[in-house]
């Protein structure tokens, strides 16, 4: 165990980086110990520790998901039924490659090819909210006891999501052209060891490119949050002893168009000053589950009553869970 810790504490929260970081700013005189230190410190550290183990995990994870194209992921789902359809494809969404933004084609592709919508929501709630590189830095920020109640949570969320849908029968509230429009190819080239490593680049590149302003951006008012904003103005407002801080941090997360890579060092801060951890887990949730983007696309391809039950069973869902963690981790 002392070594499980040792390493969690060196591979995952980098205390060699924090170390390192206090003693270059020491030496170029920078006091941490004050306010301005501590928020230089706090955001060089998280940084570069973010981006590290970003690039890092991103590598590792996107090699193996390039063994889950679209179409063998289709091909698995379609192999189960019921409940077991809605887990299997809620655990695929945790190692497939698809955000919130591949909603349309991956949704037109999937209930096209004949899997029913219950399933293909599962799907789409766990594949932006349950991601393996989130999950990773999830405990490198709190610990792996945090990060895996996360990912179970996340994946019931999904199941029930998805069995909810499946449940009211709402296939028709699916637009006509997604049942009606030619079958949209999914099928992916084999791919050589080397074709695997080159996506795995690619896809570090990607990313990296897509959130470095959300990281940059997030661990900024980490930082202030952190050092600079007293705990007391923190606490009034979303303070674990208030019964709304769960529903604001919630309703916060909504409108916001970021990324959980940017949003994790938030969440950290909030929970060193006093937040509840399901208020910190809640913003993540609606952050990555309930984005105006994800909505926006969705749109397109349901009708407004299905739109409408997929917002507010995930709204009532993330309020659920971020009430419960606040309870259980008082």
């Amino acid at each position: 165990m002392s070594v499980f810790v040792w390493l969690n504490d060196q591979l995952l929260k980098m205390v060699w980086l924090s170390d390192l970081t206090e003693f270059l700013l020491y030496q170029i005189g920078v006091d941490v110990s004050t306010p301005l230190g501590a928020s230089l410190h706090f955001f060089i550290y998280d940084v570069i520790k973010i981006f590290i183990l970003l690039s890092v995990l991103i590598f590792l994870i996107s090699y193996i998901q390039s063994y889950f194209p679209p179409e063998r992921t289709r091909q698995i789902l379609g192999r189960y039924k019921g409940v077991t359809a809605r887990l299997i494809a809620a655990l695929l969404g945790t190692v497939t490659p698809f955000c919130s933004c591949s909603s349309i084609p991956l949704f037109i592709g999937f209930t096209n090819a004949g899997l029913p919508v219950g399933v293909t929501f599962s799907f789409l709630i766990s594949s932006p909210l349950v991601d393996l590189a989130s999950i990773i830095l999830l405990a490198s920020i709190f610990d792996w006891t945090i990060a895996l109640a996360y990912v179970l949570v996340g994946l019931i969320l999904a199941v029930i999501g998805g069995s909810l849908i499946s449940w009211l029968k709402m296939e028709r509230y699916v637009e006509g052209f997604v049942f009606d429009s030619p079958m949209v190819s999914l099928e992916a080239p084999e791919m050589t060891r080397k074709d695997r490593i080159v996506f795995a680049k690619d896809q570090v590149k990607f990313i990296v490119n897509k959130v470095w302003i959300y990281v940059l951006v997030g661990v900024g008012i980490g930082a202030t949050i952190h050092n600079v904003i007293p705990e007391v103005w923190v606490s009034a407002v979303l303070g674990v002893d208030h019964w709304y801080s769960v529903p604001l941090a919630t309703l916060i997360g909504v409108p916001i168009y970021a990324d959980i890579f940017g949003t994790l060092p938030i969440a950290s801060a909030l929970v060193e000053k006093g937040v509840g951890l399901g208020t910190a887990l809640a913003l993540l949730m609606a952050v990555t589950t309930l984005s105006l983007p994800s909505i926006i696309l969705l749109k397109n391809v349901v009708k407004p009553k299905l739109l409408s039950l997929f917002v507010l069973y995930c709204t009532f869902g993330i309020m659920l869970i971020g009430f419960m963690f606040n309870i259980l981790m008082g």
